[in-house]
């Protein structure tokens, strides 16, 4: 191994999402309008489909590609849907929802501020992916958390205050 190659490239996190798409020309523009995505590079293959594509959203990366169902790999539209949704915090949540909105995602469960101090909310996009949307508006302890947990309706939408 060459000891002047850093194991995590410069500016990845340990952890980055990884979505298949269909149409990832039509989702990268679309993530630049929805969350003000900067394209990093793009990668098509022999058949013009992309193999690979990273954006920056924030301080963090988000690398997708074509689905390639020859290769087993399909996106959530292909599977019914997906469990996973991509948590993104940013400092003005109303606006970045506003603009989420006007973009063409989908409201899964309306922007309201949380038991657990942030205003939050989740969307879907047109590629089948699921988007929660958030900024910190009370900073909390982990007891207070849990204290005001024990106390939500269930029943209703998640933890959503007044």
């Amino acid at each position: 191994m060459n000891d002047s190659v850093q194991p995590i490239p410069e500016g990845m996190h340990s952890i980055t999402p990884y979505l298949t798409v269909e149409d990832a020309p039509a989702a990268i523009a679309f993530y630049q309008k929805a969350f003000g995505a900067q394209e990093v590079m793009r990668i098509p293959g022999p058949d013009g489909r992309l193999l690979h594509a990273c954006l920056r959203i924030g301080d963090s990366a988000l690398m997708l590609a074509e689905a390639f169902p020859e290769w087993g790999s399909r996106g959530p539209l292909a599977l019914g849907g997906s469990p996973v949704a991509i948590h993104l915090y940013v400092d003005d949540v109303d606006a970045a929802w506003a603009r989420a909105i006007d973009a063409g995602c989908q409201i899964g469960m309306p922007l309201e501020n949380t038991f657990w101090g942030d205003r939050f909310g989740t969307l879907s996009d047109p590629f089948g992916h699921h988007w929660s949307l958030a900024m910190q508006v009370r900073a909390l302890s982990t007891e207070e958390i849990v204290a005001a947990a024990a106390k939500i309706d269930m029943s209703g939408p998640c933890g959503q205050e007044g």
